[in-house]
């Protein structure tokens, strides 16, 4: 049965289909252990009353060797058809065809929030002293910004024509060296703010965390980066209310009354469980998630940003490989959950690639739809696994006494703590 999608909410029956891209290179070894876990605390949390039917579907270089495209339209439907699905890594043709295919499926299906949740486990080495501090949420916005990907190569008539207007009916004098420059364009829009700190908030207010903090470089792009600031904080105070407390309130009240009388004001709304608003400049936010990331929790920010930052705080709690990470639509319930690394085809075939990216990927998609206490059999066995030592050779080798498993055998792990 399919998953549908209300005004409000995600239909979910007992028995669904989620279709899939078993991805390339390192997808073919991640995948199938993925999905044999994921049945498994399906089956033991649920007793047999609920399952999932694997729906493959093509993308990539499999696609492009059965069919001769690398994202058959065939794909696209389905994850329309069936609301969620789930993914491996891809690899883009390299030369010539779509520029990315992560981004296509993102715009085509509008998945305009990039999710990267990011926490440590016990047991997985990190360069911080204290990993156990980080614990954020990123709202990564996902559709403009670099990934508009609007841009001329320098030399091109491309390039000349769009360098006149510039300077010719723009009257832009900044340009150091015109006539080598490539040129790009930044699209950021009200409405793609908004709709993006509006999911970062409504996130916050549903799992009782403290702030939405956003994070922009609008003290130079001011009108870009700028607007995604100030878009956010007034659809923050037009369409929430007295349910946050933003740091413009607090500099009005500071402003008018006094510092005092502005700290006390937060300080009530955070006993009141409201949820903060702040924003923070995107250099001194990389800086402060080093010194403090106690003092961060859902994070709101653009598409660039978002890629740097979502990757510094995966190196804070062990890497790459273990960040989990999703695509979604709240509007309309599309969401892609997938592993935020690469194809690996250095390792590919050798049953050594560690398959917890994809894990806790889809342990996101069991809690999007519902099923938390199958999400929760997988996290508590990979927090077990990981204090008893035993990890995949990546994260093993920093392990006091750590053991390596096989990829295969890493699953059966977590299978058997299950």
């Amino acid at each position: 049965m399919k998953i549908k999608k209300d005004k409000t909410k995600l239909i979910v029956p007992d028995r669904i289909t989620i279709p899939y891209i078993e991805g390339d290179g390192v997808g073919a070894e991640i995948t199938p252990v993925t999905q044999r876990v994921v049945d498994e605390s399906v089956a033991k949390a649920y007793n047999g009353k609920r399952a999932i039917k694997w729906k493959e579907v093509f993308a990539g270089e499999k696609a492009f060797k059965i069919t001769g495209n690398w994202l058959p339209d065939e794909t696209i439907t389905a994850f329309r058809e069936y609301v969620v699905g789930i993914k491996g890594p891809l690899t883009t043709p390299v030369g010539e065809g779509i520029r990315s295919l992560n981004v296509a499926l993102r715009q085509t299906l509008d998945l305009y929030v990039c999710l990267r949740p990011v926490r440590w486990f016990k047991g997985v080495m990190s360069p911080i002293k204290e990993p156990h501090k980080v614990n954020m949420v990123i709202f990564r916005e996902n559709t403009e910004d670099i990934y508009a990907g609007i841009e001329w190569r320098q030399g091109t008539p491309e390039a000349r024509k769009f360098l006149q207007f510039l300077t010719g009916e723009m009257g832009v004098s900044k340009i150091r060296f015109p006539e080598t420059s490539s040129f790009g364009v930044k699209p950021v829009s009200q409405e793609g703010t908004e709709r993006l700190v509006r999911s970062a908030i409504e996130y916050a207010l549903a799992n009782k965390l403290p702030d939405v903090t956003l994070v922009h470089k609008g003290n130079i792009m001011k009108f870009t980066e700028g607007g995604f600031k100030l878009w956010g904080y007034a659809l923050a105070e037009r369409e929430f209310g007295d349910r946050v407390f933003s740091m413009i309130q607090y500099d009005k009240i500071k402003k008018k009354q006094g510092e005092n009388e502005a700290s006390k004001a937060l300080s009530e709304a955070k006993s009141a469980g409201k949820v903060i608003i702040k924003d923070v400049i995107a250099d001194a936010f990389l800086q402060n998630t080093l010194l403090t990331p106690e003092n961060y929790s859902v994070i709101a920010t653009l598409n660039l940003n978002g890629d740097y930052i979502s990757d510094q705080l995966a190196a804070m709690v062990g890497g790459i490989g273990i960040a989990p990470g999703a695509n979604i639509n709240y509007s309309s319930g599309y969401a892609v959950f997938e592993a935020t690394h690469g194809t690996a085809p250095d390792i590919a075939g050798q049953n050594i690639v560690n398959p917890s990216s994809l894990l806790l990927s889809s342990v996101m998609m069991l809690e999007y739809i519902g099923w938390n206490e199958a999400a929760n059999l997988i996290t508590s066995a990979m927090e077990q696994t990981f204090v008893n030592g035993e990890a995949t050779s990546d994260l093993a080798r920093f392990m006091p006494d750590g053991k390596a498993l096989g990829t295969t055998q890493f699953g059966d792990t977590l299978i058997n703590l299950m």
